[in-house]
């Protein structure tokens, strides 16, 4: 996420590179971004484009009445995702002995602070 501190009225991006473990999210994938008060409240959600790779940028706009203190982002496939921490993939089914095999995930939600500072 950069920047990492914002005012009111400025653009965060977020983004994130490709994975090597082959989710297959396919076409028409989506990433939702939600953004987070420091009071926790759900300020907004927002989807945007994701490739086949889980790689995305996606850039908004903190909303101009946002409150000074930390605030939280969060980015995650939307409505496609599989999280098992038994290392059992939802969505795919094996494909015999060409399979990489899975890694084992973690289901919990990542949250990136994010810092705003008053408006000027």
């Amino acid at each position: 996420m950069d920047p990492g501190t914002v005012r009111p009225g400025e653009q965060v991006t977020v983004s994130a590179p490709d994975v090597d473990c082959n989710p297959a999210y396919g076409q028409g994938a989506k990433i939702e971004v939600s953004l987070t008060d420091a009071a926790g409240r759900e300020i907004f959600k927002k989807t945007g484009p994701m490739n086949n790779d889980g790689g995305f940028t996606f850039s908004f706009e903190v909303p101009s009445g946002m409150k000074p203190g930390k605030a939280g982002v969060t980015a995650m496939p939307y409505r496609l995702d599989w999280c098992d921490d038994t290392g059992r993939n939802n969505r795919l089914k094996r494909q015999g002995a060409g399979d990489p095999g899975l890694a084992r995930t973690s289901c919990v939600i990542p949250v990136v602070p994010l810092m705003i500072r008053p408006a000027k």
